[in-house]
């Protein structure tokens, strides 16, 4: 006679999933003015080129960070989320597998296999129309306060948003400032990045992208990281976080309760925080 303890049939525990998602640029890969390598030459780490542009080298990271991302992409979801255009985008070859998601223009494309979800593209463009002020506003404002002896170019991203290229140091003080406040008042966030000066329509969110690929994926646990303002949402929204100790977040003093800063700084900390990333994701297997 069979017990019922030997006649149940156990059920079949799911696998937890770890989502991670992560900026690019100085988070991740770093150019040459972004590597911050303080230490004596001889000593200084070896470095893996992962994008290049007009034929010449442009991004890095260092040869360890290479190794460790390809074991995170093995062993997680993980997906590149960047304020870069899906063009920009094309240009960057990370080690290990190509991720099946990846969040581009701030969360206006979300990549599936390359392709740009097409329902997703329509949520944005509702929420864009629905929610803050046109991107013909912005732009027409933003050239019109943009002085000609600092301003180098002027772009529009993806029909999504708006940025300028500046001469950082002709750059009046408080410009940024009292631009971010006019926006904000139109619902759009600024955001001061090296050279450049992002406009960006506040629903238009790396953390909505996000959300919206942990549901589809059925992601039991959330990380994150990026060193922008334009990224604070993104680490706000996930489990856990860790932003560099350097860039736009570190030089307000940004942070939350779950968030972690790197002890180090430049292409170093984008080592570290793979390392973060893969002990986490190793504590929920």
């Amino acid at each position: 006679m069979t017990t019922p303890a030997t006649a149940a049939t156990p059920a079949t525990a799911t696998a937890p999933v770890t989502l991670v998602a992560s900026d690019l640029d100085r988070t991740l890969i770093y150019s040459t003015a972004a590597l911050h390598l303080p230490m004596p030459d001889a000593e200084a780490p070896r470095l893996l080129c992962v994008e290049v542009y007009d034929h010449k080298p442009l991004s890095y990271m260092t040869e360890t960070a290479a190794t460790l991302l390809d074991e995170l992409a093995r062993t997680t979801v993980f997906v590149p989320t960047t304020t870069r255009t899906r063009e920009q985008y094309g240009r960057i070859h990370l080690p290990g597998p190509a991720p099946r998601f990846a969040i581009c223009a701030n969360g206006g494309h979300l990549l599936v296999d390359g392709e740009s979800d097409p329902g997703w593209q329509k949520r944005v463009s509702r929420r864009l129309a629905e929610e803050c002020a046109s991107l013909a506003e912005v732009r027409a404002h933003l050239l019109a306060a943009a002085d000609p002896a600092w301003l180098l170019k002027e772009r529009v991203a993806e029909d999504l948003f708006a940025y300028l290229v500046v001469e950082r140091a002709l750059l009046p003080e408080g410009w940024v400032k009292e631009l971010g406040e006019w926006a904000e008042t139109r619902g759009w966030t600024v955001s001061l990045q090296g050279r450049k000066i992002y406009a960006v329509p506040g629903p238009l969110t790396k953390s909505a992208a996000m959300n919206e690929v942990a549901r589809r994926t059925g992601a039991t646990l959330t990380l994150a990281a990026g060193d922008s303002l334009l990224d604070a949402d993104l680490l706000l929204a996930a489990d856990r976080a860790w932003r560099p100790a350097h860039g736009e977040l570190a030089d307000t003093g940004w942070s939350a309760p779950h968030i972690d800063v790197t002890a180090e700084h430049g292409v170093a900390a984008g080592e570290e925080i793979l390392r973060h990333f893969l002990r986490a994701s190793l504590v929920q297997q």
